[in-house]
């Protein structure tokens, strides 16, 4: 069953927002059927490389990453929302992964009466970040 999140609650869809993105980041126990149903069927990524990922891609990317114990470390920070329409939300963020590789992500969300659905994600790396 869906969520009830009250359309102008920011400060709701900010915390739902930022527990369901860190699903994607450490998918340790979630499985491709719970990947399948947060990602809408014309899902799209852009990774911090530049290149295009299709939604079958991704999931198969994180079936694997959930399969395996993983030893990186990957935080998060600086998390801002911002409606854009009703039930789409603007979610971005910097990551770290490993203390090294520093980049900023956006995630574009929907909230519908089946739930909450990711729709595209795009990481851009930061240059010299290790630097700072």
């Amino acid at each position: 069953m869906a969520s009830a999140i009250p359309d102008d609650n920011i400060a709701e869809v900010l915390a739902e927002l930022v527990r369901r993105e860190a699903m994607f980041h450490r998918p340790d126990g979630t499985s491709r059927a719970d990947f399948e149903r947060m990602m809408a069927a014309g899902f799209r990524e852009v990774g911090a490389s530049g290149r295009t990922y299709s939604r079958i891609e991704v999931l198969d990317i994180l079936e694997k990453r959930a399969a395996v114990p993983r030893d990186d470390v990957f935080e998060t920070s600086d998390f801002h929302c911002r409606k854009l329409a009703s039930g789409v939300y603007l979610l971005t963020y910097n990551a770290v992964q490993n203390k090294v590789r520093l980049t900023r992500r956006m995630t574009l969300w929907e909230h519908t009466s089946e739930g909450w659905t990711i729709v595209y994600h795009q990481g851009t790396m930061i240059q010299g970040a290790a630097d700072h």
